[in-house]
């Protein structure tokens, strides 16, 4: 959303409507901490800067890992095997919240999914 706002899409007005709140995973958080200190996401910034300042910027709320979560992924379908992508399924339907995603192959779940 922040470092290639061109893989929006048309997803750019649903996520830019004050009328839609957005949750942002903890799971989102650690993803970017590893692809960064791999190499694989540049920033301006460390990861434990960069993300807690973004979230503030854009108002978005952070929801944090709770058990359930985790323990809900054992409940999914071997659709798709990363295990951020599985935990991410796993909170949006424990908070009954689409999931905003490229990857299409989350239509595989029961989750609904927003795409660009």
């Amino acid at each position: 959303m922040l470092t290639d706002p061109s893989r929006l899409g048309s997803l750019r007005p649903w996520l830019e409507d004050e009328a839609n709140a957005l949750l942002f995973s903890a799971a989102s958080s650690w993803e970017i901490a590893i692809k960064h200190a791999l190499g694989r996401l540049p920033l301006p910034e460390p990861p434990a800067s960069f993300v807690p300042s973004r979230i503030r910027a854009t108002g978005v709320t952070p929801i944090a890992i709770e058990h359930t979560h985790a323990l809900g992924v054992a409940s999914l379908p071997r659709h798709h095997h990363d295990p951020f992508d599985r935990l991410l399924v796993a909170q949006a339907l424990a908070y009954d919240v689409p999931l905003a995603t490229a990857d299409a192959a989350l239509k595989t779940y029961d989750v609904r999914i927003l795409t660009p």
